[in-house]
């Protein structure tokens, strides 16, 4: 009988013992694989989290620097619901209220205003408008056609967008029970004039299928990937938006979280399908150059001071600032990740400990417990050589069925030891940061754990290595035992 099929034998026929050994080294070694494999997801989805802030916060930056002689213009929060005919003007100093004498007044009460902006337009649903946040008041159209002629502007874009829910969620705080919309979708109706499209930004411009909206079109929508998720329906399909039917042609890949549930479509179809005819929610004045932005945002605050501006020079200093709490928290999160690994390398030296203490235990015993037996084996004309290698090969035996075992487990388990034995670094605290109309995702670690083959490769190949480093001592010493002292030992 060779030194294999004898070292089968003797570890099958101690099957208890044996499958305890098997069981104590499966765990030590799923743990031992488990700790790499979440430090590498952690690792990757912290290099994954500075990548993509480090390139959306350059591309923001970018955009925005290319936007400065842009001014975004909305209704002021102050003045939602209210306003006053272009023949009278407010004053252009006193308090809110003497400004707007009826400001105190409902929105459907028309007597006297028979032109204002504010209220809901035509539509019907409260708080429908302004996309994510919901918190825009609709503005008439016609009342803001002044601000294309001020000096120094080259053209305005307006915007109508309306937040579409088929579910409402109840959220109770204080006592009190609240009730809000969620959104499905955001219906962005933009002018699709030739001017607009071919030399401003009013639409996306990374198309992954099909084509980009084009001047005049009507009846068709550009989707959001997340969009063409949600209705299921791809280019060419035909999409059902408020019982009115549009063709898809074409779906663009989301920048940023704001534009994710957005669907574009030209703004008349907008206004008609939500009931607003002649309602926008904002304006993108575009000027000659950077330089005359202050003089034109100060033309638009006197016509219009009940309206909110905001330049890009604005949106670049709030970048600047995520840009400074970014590298702050990214400091933070690459100290934590330092942390965990030094945590890692020692729990790791701990497991190998054990695993290899472990052989070394039961290899000792098996060789005491088989003293009699290696005599009489060696007494027969056994080398030292023959003995000592069926030792180790039974240690090989039993370390490799446990690194099977062991990659078993963790495959299953590895999150969870991972999640147990590592430092929680889930959350760096990045969370979206809007700057009107740009957004910067939110960054979380969150890669799940997972074992690659190069991980399994080499935990089974530690495991066989431990079974030899464990075994060697006990070998050596059953090699050395003279067969006359061995027929001695009781």
């Amino acid at each position: 009988m060779g030194i294999v099929s004898r070292a089968v034998k003797n570890v099958s026929r101690r099957k208890i013992r044996a499958s305890l050994v098997i069981i104590a080294l499966s765990i030590s070694l799923s743990i031992m694989i488990s700790i790499p494999a979440g430090l590498m997801a952690n690792q990757e989805a912290t290099n994954e989290m500075a990548n993509n802030l480090g390139s959306t916060i350059t591309d923001t930056s970018e955009s925005i620097n290319q936007a400065l002689s842009q001014i975004d213009v909305s209704m002021s929060s102050r003045f939602g619901g209210f306003g006053f005919r272009p023949d009278n003007p407010p004053p252009s100093s006193g308090s809110p209220n003497d400004q707007f004498p009826n400001s105190g007044r409902s929105s459907s009460d028309n007597s006297g205003f028979p032109d204002r902006f504010g209220g809901f337009g035509g539509g019907d649903i409260l708080g429908q408008f302004g996309g994510l946040s919901r918190d825009t008041t609709p503005m008439n159209q016609s009342l803001y056609a002044d601000i294309s002629s001020i000096k120094n502007v080259v053209t305005v874009a307006v915007t109508l967008e309306v937040s579409e829910g088929s579910s409402s969620q109840t959220i109770t705080m204080m006592g009190q029970s609240f009730t809000t919309q969620i959104t499905d979708y955001i219906i962005k109706g933009v002018p699709l004039t030739s001017e607009l499209i071919y030399n401003y930004n009013v639409l996306p411009s990374n198309i992954v299928k099909g084509r980009n909206l084009q001047p005049s079109e009507t009846g068709v929508v550009l989707l959001s990937q997340n969009n063409s998720a949600f209705f299921g329906i791809g280019v060419g399909g035909i999409v059902n938006i408020l019982d009115v039917d549009f063709t898809v042609v074409g779906i663009y890949e989301s920048t940023t979280v704001a534009d994710e549930l957005v669907l574009y479509m030209s703004l008349s179809d907008a206004q008609s399908i939500t009931g607003n005819e002649g309602y926008i929610t904002s304006l993108k004045v575009y000027t000659t150059s950077s330089d005359v932005v202050n003089s034109v945002v100060e033309d638009i605050r006197t016509l219009h001071p009940e309206v909110t501006v905001t330049t890009g020079q604005e949106r670049l200093n709030q970048l600047e600032a995520m840009q400074s709490r970014y590298n702050e928290v990214l400091e933070s999160t690459q100290a934590s990740m330092a942390a965990t690994q030094a945590t890692a390398i020692q729990e790791i030296i701990v497991v190998v400990v054990a695993t290899s203490l472990i052989v070394l235990f039961v290899m000792l015993y098996t060789v005491r417990e088989r003293t009699k037996e290696i005599g009489t084996l060696k007494a027969i004309g056994f080398s030292n050589k023959t003995v000592m290698s069926q030792f180790i090969l039974e240690g090989l035996l039993l370390s490799g069925i446990a690194g099977i075992v062991g990659v078993v487990i963790a495959i299953f388990a590895a999150p969870t030891f991972s999640s147990l034995l590592l430092p929680s670094v889930s959350n760096f605290g990045l969370n979206t940061v809007g700057m009107s109309g740009s957004a910067v995702t939110s960054a979380s670690v969150a890669n799940p754990v997972s074992l690659s083959v190069e991980l399994i490769l080499v935990t089974l190949g530690g495991a066989m290595l431990l079974g030899v480093l464990g075994t060697l001592y006990p070998a050596w010493r059953a090699a050395k035992i003279r067969p006359a002292e061995a027929m001695k030992y009781e």
